[in-house]
């Protein structure tokens, strides 16, 4: 008996885990068997052109012939001999420290304010407010507003109000350029972030609040930061994650708004710049080198905002 403890007690405890981690797996089969084709399919293509850009922006690849090692050479070239991936980067960081805060907690205010509304109301003011997100000719209209001639509506009502002279290149002068193209997607910003706080309201149970109620919770800003905001943890970080992807991942929006060639590169982002030359130069190794630098900002940022939300009602 004595021995047969002994060896029990010989055993790693992390092999003790891999056995229980085995039959657990071997226990809840068919639950692993409905995620498999999802975990299969985000393998192939998420996993695996993660890992291959990783490895690719070490070498010299332009899609014709077999990639050349040349290791820290598209890094040190990104910092050192690209003086517009360095405006990119600018651009970049501007936009993104403007509409990925404002954007956020825009979300989430005005889901706060409408989820006090009645059922029918709701759904009509969601589908108003949602709709930007989704309506892929909105950029003429924003052109038609910004136009550059006389024929623009903000040009024009100007002129008609003596308060300027002559039409302002709204969407060609680097003066204006950035700051339309930010107002453009704030406009735009409330999308599936703004439907995932929604939601999160709806899932709060009222007994929640009524145990609050009975703790002490006074006031609504109390409620909102004891109550609310932790019951809906999980919701802000999924929002938060859209933000952030969606504010250094811009490029179609601005493109639409001031063209594939901005003037002094006042809109181009880095996502633009790995586009280019990905996309048209075909250096793909140069362009997996941009996206390794921008999956790996984007990664920090958002365990730095996990770890900001975690704080939340404490």
């Amino acid at each position: 008996m004595s021995s047969v403890v002994s060896r029990r007690q010989m055993v790693s405890p992390g092999i003790e885990h891999k056995d229980s981690l085995w039959a657990q797996m071997k226990k809840s089969w068919r639950s692993y068997a409905f995620v498999a084709p999802f975990l299969l399919l985000f393998t192939i293509f998420t996993v695996i052109p993660v890992l291959l850009s990783i490895v690719l922006s070490f070498t010299y690849f332009n899609m014709l012939e077999f990639p050349t090692w040349v290791g820290w050479g598209n890094y040190i070239r990104l910092f050192l001999a690209d003086e517009v991936f360095l405006i990119a980067v600018k651009n970049t960081l501007l936009f993104a420290v403007i509409t990925g805060p404002v954007s956020y907690i825009v979300s989430f205010l005005v889901a706060w304010f409408i989820n006090e509304l009645q059922p029918k109301v709701r759904a009509f003011i969601t589908l108003l407010f949602y709709a930007p997100s989704i309506s892929g000719n909105v950029y003429v209209i924003w052109q038609t507003m910004f136009a550059t001639d006389t024929y623009g509506y903000i040009n024009a009502h100007l002129l008609n109000l003596g308060i300027i002279d002559r039409p302002i290149g709204w969407l060609i002068d680097p003066k204006y350029m950035m700051t339309i193209v930010i107002i453009v997607s704030l406009w735009m910003s409330l999308g599936t972030a703004f439907l995932a706080f929604i939601a999160g309201l709806q899932g709060i149970s009222p007994t929640l609040y009524e145990a609050g109620a009975i703790d002490g919770i006074k006031n609504r800003w109390q409620e909102l930061w004891y109550l609310t905001l932790p019951a809906m943890r999980g919701f802000l970080m999924f929002g938060a994650i859209m933000s952030i992807t969606g504010s250094f991942n811009a490029a179609g929006n601005i493109q639409a708004l001031t063209g594939p060639n901005p003037t002094d590169y006042a809109t181009w982002t880095v996502m633009q710049h790995l586009l280019d030359y990905g996309n048209v130069r075909y250096e793909m190794g140069y362009a997996s080198a941009i996206s390794v630098l921008l999956f790996c900002v984007m990664v920090g940022s958002q365990r730095l905002v996990q770890r900001m939300l975690h704080k939340v009602g404490n």
